[in-house]
């Protein structure tokens, strides 16, 4: 087994409440929380407001979490108009998201966009880097070159089962699985409690409530010892999980509840399994992993 060093601590936000990080002259409100590769922007979109990225570094993916929403992207000289709940990959250099009705807009960008690090409300935990993660490196560009990828989840036929427990697509940087939705609570008797090597997961709820079941595994040292803990959020909320903390993620709420995972970069063991990734004819593997 790998001697990893001990952990540190889930990091944990209400988002879309409270003073945001940044409003713009338009009235979009911004909430930003960072994981160790990258930044989740929350926003309130007004319609008729404009999130603008220019000189973008690398490929960035837009989610919209529900059906109520419906945006304009812009970028490259293309425009596509996207409704409902959807994933968005967004190429390279000069970009906007356009509201066409007020929604509920999250936009995630790798650490190389250095502009957002230091706006996440959660900065101060990454003054160093975590000993477990594995750097960010993008995976290879998509063969067809990079351009607007909307991904409507409506438009995804998919069967969910133990191969497939979501609707998962990845891009260069970013793996986005939308977990299938559940009414009511979980069965407390078939929870999945699990760990990463390497990566940090990052849980976003974007409907119902749950309780992260984390446990913090035992170094050699009892004074690094942890009691687990059970974290119990609403929506929208986000959990970024460092490796190789044990987790598992328990709907409770007792209407629909609605959990977003998200890794930077792409999960390779997910990406290894055939027809696991609903796009992975678009973005090849890395060959150096």
């Amino acid at each position: 087994m790998t001697t990893l060093a001990t952990p540190p601590d889930v990091e944990f936000s209400d988002l879309g409440t409270g003073d945001p990080d940044e409003t713009t002259p338009g009235g979009s409100s911004t909430w930003y929380f960072r994981g160790h590769n990258f930044v989740l922007a929350h926003t309130t979109l007004v319609a008729g407001d404009v999130l603008e990225r220019g000189d973008q570094p690398d490929e960035y993916v837009v989610i919209l979490p529900y059906e109520e929403c419906s945006v304009e992207v812009r970028a490259t000289g293309e425009v596509a108009s996207v409704s409902g709940k959807a994933v968005v990959m967004v190429p390279p250099g000069s970009s906007a998201i356009v509201g066409v009705d007020d929604c509920t807009v999250v936009r995630l960008f790798s650490s190389r966009s250095t502009d957002l690090l230091d706006k996440a409300r959660n900065r101060d935990s990454y003054a160093e880097p975590h000993p477990n993660v594995r750097p960010f490196e993008p995976w290879p560009d998509p063969p067809e070159g990079y351009r607007i990828r909307p991904y409507r989840l409506a438009d995804l036929t998919v069967t969910q089962d133990a191969v497939r427990p979501g609707q998962i697509v990845r891009c260069s940087t970013f793996m986005v699985n939308f977990l299938a939705p559940r009414i009511g609570p979980r069965d407390p008797d078939s929870l999945s409690p699990h760990d990463h090597d390497d990566f940090e997961q990052c849980s976003l709820a974007v409907e119902g409530e749950y309780v992260h079941h984390l446990r913090t595994p035992w170094s050699k040292r009892r004074s690094e010892w942890r009691e687990d803990r059970h974290l119990r959020c609403g929506s929208p909320s986000v959990a970024v999980i460092p490796p190789p903390m044990i987790h598992t993620s328990e709907a409770v709420g007792s209407g629909t509840n609605q959990l977003i995972d998200i890794f930077c970069p792409p999960r390779l063991d997910f990406s290894r399994t055939p027809g696991r990734v609903l796009n992975q004819d678009t973005y090849p593997l890395p060959t150096q992993l």
